[in-house]
């Protein structure tokens, strides 16, 4: 990607916002912190619904509410493990504002894919909130690259692959 030749340069006008501001930086942390949670505590809400609402046996929405994410999830996983693209602060001379020590595996972004199709799970299910989680999972990629921790193409595969995988909700 055209972006990522030179990824230094890149990265370096993309955080021009933040230098000196050592509060934008506190705030973009907490900003990743804090949607990661969210999305940790909506999706487990949500199955305790469905599982409210018609327990495990009688309740095929809560089957492909699980099943769906985790076995998306699961590959996602793999493909990543295969692919074991380098972080941008692996590969490039650039210190990353979100602090990570994660090597590798940079493509597609998990933190991105799962908050997607949690989104898309919402979407099917309650769809006003899907689209406010489909915004969330946006802003989480936003401040993945911000953060210096993934690449832009990494969050938008993340992005797709989730969306692709929560369509599977609706065959």
């Amino acid at each position: 990607m055209h972006l990522e030749r030179h990824y230094d340069l890149t990265y370096a006008r993309l955080i021009r916002p933040f230098a000196g501001h050592p509060g934008r930086i506190r705030a973009l942390r907490l900003a990743n912190s804090a949607l990661v949670v969210l999305m940790y505590i909506a999706y487990p809400l949500l199955l305790g619904e469905l599982f409210y609402e018609g327990g495990l046996a009688g309740n095929g929405l809560l089957q492909k509410a699980f099943w769906v994410p985790a076995l998306s999830f699961l590959l996602v996983t793999a493909v990543r493990s295969r692919i074991n693209r380098l972080r941008p602060y692996e590969a490039w001379p650039l210190k990353p504002l979100i602090p990570r020590n994660k090597q590798g595996e940079s493509l597609p972004s998990r933190h991105v894919f799962s908050s997607t199709v949690i989104a898309m799970v919402y979407l099917y299910i309650h769809p006003a909130a899907g689209v406010c989680f489909l915004l969330v999972s946006l802003a989480s990629a936003a401040v993945r690259v911000w953060g210096g921790v993934h690449y832009p193409s990494d969050v938008a595969v993340g992005f797709l692959a989730g969306v692709g995988s929560g369509l599977a909700l609706w065959l």
